[in-house]
């Protein structure tokens, strides 16, 4: 099963448990159906060892979950599913696990989550481009984590603005891996920092667009955050 067809599923269970649920289909005219998915979508998840968060096998347990007494709008009932759903979907789409390591800049860890979160749910140019927006901003946030203007000098001499996060994290990597045996480290981490800076400045933002300007983002996050250390054996 594919990313999308595993997604299509997830998202044919959870439109199902809310249907139910909120005054739509009979349960017995949806039931066997619904199964068969769920029994699919449990094999896939268990093949790719992601915990399956869904414990409804039957929509008959669905209802008596619902019908216990603290879900008793339809609206607690659209939030329930989708609180319990959603973030497998997110995970899936993005490819973003629970095992992410932080680097312990809060502000950059903070803002990497919330990159993959928001490109899960971007459906639309404007949305697309928001994603580089927020990458720019991890870069921002990361440069000033590690850029110490006394010992960093910059390559060109330019003294960086605040946000001048590709001039400082150059500065930055100029600094901590010099020397001739970390040329192709230099070399990764400036390709890395370019193609991220490239893809958050497209104006024809697509879906592929945001999907790499975050894995971009992410990259140049963990080769700064291995070259500061704070990837190291505790």
């Amino acid at each position: 099963m594919t990313d999308q067809e595993l997604i299509t599923e997830l998202e044919g269970l959870r439109n199902t448990m809310i249907a139910v649920a909120t005054g739509g289909p009979r349960i017995a005219d949806v039931n066997e159906q619904y199964q068969r998915v769920f029994a699919a979508v449990a094999a896939e998840l268990a093949r790719r060892h992601i915990d399956n968060p869904i414990t409804y096998g039957s929509l008959w347990d669905w209802y008596g979950r619902w019908s216990s007494g603290d879900l008793p709008s339809y609206q607690s009932r659209r939030v329930f599913v989708g609180e319990l759903i959603n973030p497998i979907i997110n995970r899936v789409r993005t490819g973003r696990t629970g095992d992410v390591h932080p680097t312990g800049w809060q502000r950059v860890d903070r803002t990497v989550g919330e990159l993959r979160d928001r490109l899960a749910s971007a459906r639309n140019e404007e949305q697309f481009q928001a994603v580089g927006l927020l990458g720019r901003d991890t870069l921002i946030s990361l440069a000033q984590a590690v850029y110490v203007r006394d010992r960093h000098p910059t390559v060109d001499g330019v003294e960086p603005s605040s946000t001048d996060a590709k001039r400082m994290l150059e500065a930055y990597l100029a600094v901590e891996l010099i020397g001739g045996t970390n040329e192709e480290a230099r070399r990764h981490a400036r390709s890395a920092l370019d193609f991220a800076n490239a893809v958050q400045h497209r104006r024809t933002a697509t879906f592929r667009d945001a999907a790499l300007c975050v894995e971009a983002t992410t990259t140049v996050v963990n080769v700064i955050a291995i070259v500061a250390g704070r990837r190291d054996p505790q």
